[in-house]
């Protein structure tokens, strides 16, 4: 029996273990993991899985992208496919940071909860690729988005970025602390943090009483929390007459999504999974 093989190839010195861990719970028979991958040495690399099995038997070697940098994971994502030519590639997919499936687990519960047509939704600290990817897909679901930085020339800049890679810009706001975030979702219905660890990006009193807001995503597991007042589990929960979901409440969507799109990477040789296609997944799973 062909066994099924997938490559990390990761952008920081040492291959993550969390990917592989759920490379395995995914599905694959052996995951191989490569650390220090660059878009100018990756192509040996890509070479070894297209070249080594025939048509048939392709299906079961799948490339993984991942570390904790999504500019650099979407640089050597895309150097991994321009390697690929007619019936010479694998399935690939791109989660760096795990990016992707954090951003499309918190998105797709949201919509889930209620639909986002049409709201006005703001992604706290959404310069980072979690943050960025939440954006987008607040987009794919019709959400008018905002994203903040304590910096408004990098709030700028990455939604320069998000312009160039999914084809809107959302509104750059910037918020320097507390106070201007707080300033930030007045008039919003919809809010998603996506910012580091131990640092609060709302506090409760900010958002408790506030008449517009609907929905609250958090990712941030660890304390501090990101939003003052929800509890990491929460999962759909009211409170203060909101919808809020915690990071532990959609890391078990997440994790779920991760196995599900590893897994389908053997289904056949030709799966991209990126953005769109990961939270398509999600809302499936949701």
């Amino acid at each position: 029996m062909t066994k099924k093989l997938l490559f990390l190839l990761d952008t920081d010195p040492v291959p993550s273990v969390f990917d592989t861990v759920v490379g395995y719970d995914g599905g694959a028979d052996h995951v191989v993991g490569y650390g220090g991958v660059t878009p100018a040495n990756v192509g040996a690399l890509v070479d070894g899985a297209i070249y080594t099995r025939g048509p048939k038997e392709k299906q079961f070697t799948a490339i993984f992208v991942g570390g904790g940098d999504m500019t650099a994971g979407e640089a050597l994502f895309k150097a991994v496919k321009k390697r690929f030519f007619s019936n010479f590639r694998v399935s690939a997919m791109l989660d760096s940071n795990g990016s992707n499936t954090t951003a499309a687990a918190g998105v797709a519960l949201l919509a889930k909860a209620k639909p986002l047509a049409g709201k006005k939704a703001v992604v706290l600290a959404g310069t980072g690729p979690v943050g960025m990817r939440a954006a987008a897909m607040l987009h794919i679901e019709g959400a008018e988005v905002a994203i903040t930085s304590r910096e408004l020339a990098r709030a700028k800049a990455s939604a320069a970025a998000i312009q160039e890679r999914f084809g809107f810009t959302p509104t750059a706001i910037e918020a320097a602390d507390s106070a201007g975030r707080a300033q930030a979702v007045k008039g919003a219905q919809v809010v998603f943090a996506a910012g580091a660890i131990g640092v609060t990006l709302l506090d409760e009193k900010d958002w408790q009483n506030d008449p517009t807001i609907e929905l609250i995503a958090d990712c941030n597991a660890q304390p501090l929390l990101g939003i003052g007042g929800i509890e990491a589990t929460d999962k759909a929960k009211e409170r203060h007459g909101k919808i809020v979901i915690g990071a532990l409440g959609l890391g078990g969507l997440k994790l779920k999504l991760h196995r599900e799109c590893v897994g389908k990477l053997f289904e056949s040789a030709d799966q991209v999974f990126d953005a769109e296609n990961i939270y398509a997944q999600a809302k499936a799973l949701a």
